[in-house]
């Protein structure tokens, strides 16, 4: 694993660390994972033990406590090996990072140290079939009555749901606030009203399972996260954090791609020389490995101010912008190499370059984190 600017030791320990388990334990099952569209989570008690559950979680939390730099670096590790897997780590971090942002310390208490152990699974339901990229506009809502709330509506497009021990659910208390009417709240797996789905039929990352998730249900006052009206505020800064988390992915799968690629154009011969002696595949390599180098540089710029604790959401956005933008150059540069043999299941080409195709979609597709930039851009 080659430093970076800004990586220290430590950190460089800890994702090879993570590698290694990742090299023997995931890789091996990741194109089984794919074939049979079977749960990522079966390698939840390995990592479990390794700590990533809870990586984004402080010690105090039952978390190891790590930098934000150690966790961008363990997420693109596991990535190179199995994309579905960090798909799931990421959507448990969605749920963990909304208890940790918005919630008072009783909720901390509940939820956090036993999902930093991989005792229970999260998810994140703020997409709906009408509201992906604007949350203002859910249709969810949540009344009090007495000391309950009732939630009513249908999240769609959930990652972890039907495997998952408790979901943190937005919807609207006052629908006539827009953002600021939107609350958050856990609801745990065996409340009376909750529907999940089948798993959706999925292009790429056909391990980390995604849901339609129904809400007929009540839940306890005491399970809101903050203040009535909060949520939008937690669900905007725990996705700066989780935008991170998908560039990472995008730097995994762009890792193990061009890996493949250089891999190939040494032992490849076309008329009994090497492809990588062709200059067209030299040129390809290089502009490869630029894109590469640049995701590093912008995901790491918007790790830095995260670990300083500065405000970071262009940061993010840009990151997650240009690293999921990438490695879908890259993996279609890899298969393109390969020729033939890459558009064959016999290698993981084609799944890297399927498994890339959702990073420009979800947590905010490449339109939406344009929107952000610009705006970032024009209020300064």
């Amino acid at each position: 694993m080659n430093p970076r600017l800004g990586v220290n030791e430590n950190d460089l320990e800890i994702a090879a660390a993570i590698d290694r388990y990742a090299a023997a334990e995931i890789a091996p099952q990741a194109a089984k994972l794919d074939e049979q569209a079977q749960s990522a989570t079966c390698h939840v008690p390995g990592l479990s033990t390794l700590g990533v559950m809870g990586m984004n979680l402080p010690e105090r939390w039952d978390g190891p406590g790590v930098s934000p730099t150690a966790l961008v670096l363990a997420i693109a590790s596991i990535a190179r090996h199995c994309a579905a897997t960090a798909s799931m780590i990421g959507a448990h971090y969605l749920a963990t990072d909304s208890i940790l942002i918005g919630a008072d310390d009783s909720l901390r208490a509940r939820y956090l140290p036993r999902a930093a152990r991989g005792e229970i699974l999260g998810a994140f339901a703020l997409t709906e079939p009408r509201a992906g990229s604007n949350p203002a506009d859910m249709s969810a809502r949540a009344h009090l009555d007495g000391d309950q709330y009732h939630l009513i509506g249908v999240k769609h497009f959930i990652s972890n749901a039907g495997e998952a021990d408790f979901i943190v659910v937005y919807a609207k208390t006052d629908p006539q606030a827009g953002n600021r009417g939107i609350s958050a709240f856990i609801v745990d797996k065996n409340t009376p009203g909750l529907q999940i789905s089948q798993p959706e039929k999925l292009m790429g990352i056909r391990g980390g399972h995604a849901f339609e998730v129904a809400l007929d249900c009540r839940v306890p006052a005491s399970q809101r996260l903050g203040e009535e009206g909060s949520g939008f505020r937690t669900a905007m800064k725990v996705l700066d954090n989780s935008r991170l988390d998908v560039a990472a992915t995008s730097l995994g799968i762009a890792e193990a791609a061009l890996a493949a690629a250089v891999s190939w154009s040494r032992q490849r011969l076309i008329g009994g020389q090497p492809l990588a002696d062709k200059q067209g595949i030299q040129w390809m390599l290089a502009d490869m490995k630029l894109r590469l180098e640049a995701a590093w540089a912008l995901t790491l710029q918007a790790t830095h101010k995260r670990s300083l604790g500065e405000p970071f959401s262009m940061e993010s956005a840009m990151a997650k912008l240009y690293a999921s933008e990438a490695v879908g150059f890259i993996t279609d540069r890899a298969l393109q190499i390969h020729g033939g043999y890459g558009y064959t299941r016999d290698m993981p080409l084609e799944r890297y370059a399927r498994d890339a195709r959702i990073l420009r979609i979800y947590e905010g597709s490449s339109e939406i984190q344009r929107t952000i930039i610009a705006r970032r851009m024009l209020a300064a």
